[in-house]
């Protein structure tokens, strides 16, 4: 199994799954209208920033014990919460053709770059557990207070998340939607299709699993999940959309909110063979590596030892066929792309690949000028 989804906490554990996935649909919705949108990606984001810059300034003081300080006050949080926004908000102007940007024809590759920077950083990060594990494999204790276990895995999965990048085709063939019921407006990347999503998402979900362990259940599977499905059913084209407005959405909810290390719901990966079955696992783990993070003990015996005292062993084993999945399909995806872009003679970047499939043309059908 992927996970550990045992004994009396197995219920709250899928319950949890459930109303985290759920939870993303109904808000990924909420923010397609426009006033949804302005609330949840406006002003929540603002009012999120106050309370943040308190908690900085009370971090000694009144603020030392607030979840946001003791658990997630690393860079990374704050850096993945506010790329995710920033990308959300730009997809709006450009969705609604707001101001002259949301109409301008250069910025209509901003979903590519803004994609593309979420996808170098974490290939950065698994590189860095690559090298901090080495090639066998081995623990170390990230500054967000988990202990992972890095190894070859994550250098054959940076290595997909790079092929990811360039498995993005269309740059400029971004569009507007007819606007819905409520007011929804989205914004439509047709050569987008199921091929690149599939890709995105092996890969993606491999990162979570990595780098992400104690989370990935949630930010791994329900994340990730929830925005291929609303495509899949009656989003059509506007998976990017969805992807980056759950993702935000997410990004503030643990940041403020610790659900995915309560004990009722945590849930750990498979890596962590012998971990406690009561849902203890993930905070215990929390405590004691941030104890190690802390006194600078970051690898080596220290960190071995503090494993072995919990009666934990790594169990590798699915983070390495996860990682060889993930670079076989971007591999073939990419193969896929090239294959199309030399027997149609279309440069797969500048211009749209995908013309005549039956993703593209349903998403097309959607576009606000059709």
């Amino acid at each position: 199994m992927l996970f550990q989804l045992y004994g009396a906490t197995a219920a709250t554990q899928l319950l949890g799954w459930c109303l985290v996935f759920v939870g993303l649909i109904l808000l990924n919705e909420l923010g397609r209208t426009k006033f949804g949108g302005i609330l949840v990606f406006f002003i929540i984001p603002a009012a999120l920033t106050v309370l943040f810059i308190v908690a900085q300034v009370g971090k000694d003081s009144f603020a030392s014990n607030w979840y946001l300080i003791t658990h997630m006050n690393g860079w990374f949080h704050y850096a993945k919460l506010y790329a995710a926004t920033i990308g959300c908000i730009g997809f709006i102007f450009l969705a609604r053709k707001w101001t002259a940007l949301g109409r301008a024809e250069w910025f209509k590759c901003w979903p590519f770059i803004i994609v593309g920077i979420n996808i170098l950083i974490a290939v950065v990060s698994d590189f860095e557990s690559c090298i901090k594990g080495g090639l066998t494999g081995g623990w170390w204790v990230s500054n967000e207070g988990v202990f992972l276990y890095g190894g070859w895995w994550n250098l054959l999965n940076g290595i997909a998340g790079i092929i990811n990048i360039v498995c993005m085709t269309g740059w400029f063939g971004v569009y507007s939607s007819k606007k819905g019921k409520l007011g929804k407006q989205d914004m439509l990347w047709p050569d987008m299709t199921w091929a690149f999503i599939l890709a995105y998402d092996v890969w993606n979900f491999e990162y979570t699993y990595l780098n992400l362990p104690t989370h990935s259940w949630y930010c791994g599977l329900a994340l990730l999940l929830a925005p291929t499905f609303a495509a899949s059913f009656w989003n059509k084209g506007g998976w990017i959309q969805n992807r980056a407005f759950t993702l935000s959405i997410w990004c503030m909810f643990a940041q403020v909110v610790p659900f995915q290390l309560t004990k009722p719901f945590s849930v750990v990966p498979s890596l962590y063979k012998g971990a406690p079955q009561d849902g203890s696992a993930a905070g215990l783990m929390y405590e004691k590596a941030m104890e190690l993070y802390n006194a600078g003990e970051k690898t080596g015996d220290a960190v071995n030892q503090a494993i072995t005292d919990m009666g934990i062993t790594a169990d590798p084993k699915m983070q390495g066929i996860i990682a060889v999945a993930a670079v076989i399909v971007n591999v073939c995806v990419f193969a896929a792309i090239m294959k199309k872009a030399c027997a149609t003679k279309t440069n797969p970047y500048t211009k749209e690949i995908w013309k005549g499939t039956k993703d593209f043309e349903e998403a097309m059908a959607r576009e606000e000028n059709a």
